[in-house]
């Protein structure tokens, strides 16, 4: 039996999905739900770990820690761990991938880098006004499509191959804010305009929904990206055998979010 935390967000419903087509035995943990869990509250997700085979930690916003009591919660399930791009450029700090390497569990770590879901953020611009305001148009950055982060995880908590492994996450391409409009457009069949936000706009907007030290971190990798964060990796088509999705992909299959 497989646990899934996070199982109602982007990823852990691609995931629940991915695994019970392959016939898996599925426990979807979530804050409200058959199968209740908060893992800011070890205690809440030991029932629901209880005889699982796997355990995939998805993180929720603002979790400090610390992660110890909730990998003790896990027992001897192998652990897949969702961490971020950022552990690995050294913009993110690394403790909660520290404490599952020292766990003594077997372990997984994913790192993904932005996300395409977070063009979900101008779905009522582009609705309403069919607009896209975004600060760097021009600056381009490989995006992951959560159902392939989905896919792999499944592939490491069903194969124990593998387990002590480290596999970064991205896109097949870059891809700017400006071509995100026009891909979204082509989707809706509509142009979707452009409009170019200043770094003072971007983190007006940014602070309604994150941390003011996250909109900063995030300003930072949007208009200054590392050459590391611009890498293309081979990981997905390495575990899948298939290339990630692009984020016309995407923007094809969210489309009704945007009309």
């Amino acid at each position: 039996m497989i646990v899934v935390t996070g199982a109602t967000g982007n990823v852990g419903q691609p995931l629940v999905a991915a695994l019970e087509s392959a016939g898996e035995e599925v426990r979807a943990v979530s804050r409200r739900g058959p199968f209740a869990g908060d893992l800011s509250d070890a205690a809440s997700v030991r029932p629901a770990f209880e005889g699982a085979s796997a355990v995939f930690l998805l993180l929720p916003p603002g979790f400090r820690g610390p992660l110890e009591p909730v990998l003790d919660a896990a027992g001897g399930a192998r652990v897949v761990l969702l961490s971020s791009q950022g552990v690995g450029t050294g913009r993110h700090p690394s403790f909660f991938e520290d404490a599952v390497r020292a766990s003594g569990l077997q372990w997984t770590i994913l790192r993904p880098g932005g996300f395409a879901s977070n063009a979900l953020q101008w779905a009522e611009s582009v609705r309403t006004s069919r607009t896209l305001a975004a600060p760097f148009g021009d600056v381009a950055l490989p995006l992951i499509d959560p159902a392939d982060i989905a896919a792999v995880a499944a592939a490491a908590l069903v194969d124990s191959s593998h387990a002590g492994l480290t596999y970064e996450l991205t896109g097949p391409t870059l891809i700017s804010p400006r071509d995100q409009a026009a891909a979204i457009g082509e989707a809706v069949g509509e142009p979707v305009r452009f409009v170019s936000q200043t770094r003072s706009e971007a983190f007006s907007s940014f602070v309604s929904f994150m941390p003011p030290e996250v909109a900063e971190a995030t300003l930072d990798i949007l208009g200054s990206p590392t050459p590391a964060e611009q890498r293309v990796s081979p990981d997905v088509s390495r575990v899948l055998g298939r290339p990630p999705h692009p984020f016309a992909d995407w923007a094809a299959r969210f489309a009704g979010a945007f009309k």
